[in-house]
């Protein structure tokens, strides 16, 4: 072959391996901002669904505490379907506090009412907090969402 062939083909091979690194590199980038910002979504949306179980769950069991109720079982459907929500897209320990909340609810609802000061007793004195073991699980699984 001719000089001026190889030195044409040489060029023309060096500006085809060129466009294609530049459209690799392109794709790639753009495929991981797309898949950051998927996870950025998702878990913005378990922060929201997580935060209106622990709102709904909190109401509930204030009221559980100092009422006793006949239709318990009617007010706890939020709380159920909350739960279940979670479930389809959250950890297993996640999935198995909110279950326990759930339960503790249910159980104060069947219990005696407490007045404000065995209210008091029980969350100050005796440090039962039925929504930390939940919220510390939430906070876990968001803190490495993502990381994997």
């Amino acid at each position: 072959m001719e000089a001026a062939y190889i030195s044409a083909l040489a060029a023309l091979a060096g500006s085809a391996i060129g466009g294609l690194t530049s459209f690799a590199t392109s794709w790639t980038t753009q495929q991981a901002q797309a898949r950051t910002q998927r996870v950025a979504n998702e878990k913005e949306k378990r922060e929201a669904l997580f935060g209106r179980f622990l709102d709904e769950a909190a109401k509930l069991y204030a009221d559980a505490l100092q009422s006793k109720r006949e239709d318990a079982a009617a007010l706890m459907i939020g709380i159920y379907a909350l739960t279940n929500r979670i479930r389809l897209s959250s950890s297993a320990r996640v999935v198995e506090n909110a279950d326990a909340v759930a339960r503790i609810i249910m159980d104060a609802y069947l219990s005696p009412n407490m007045t404000l000061q065995e209210v008091r007793n029980r969350w100050v004195e005796r440090h039962i907090d039925p929504l930390r073991d939940f919220s510390e699980a939430c906070r876990e699984e968001l803190r490495i969402f993502g990381k994997f």
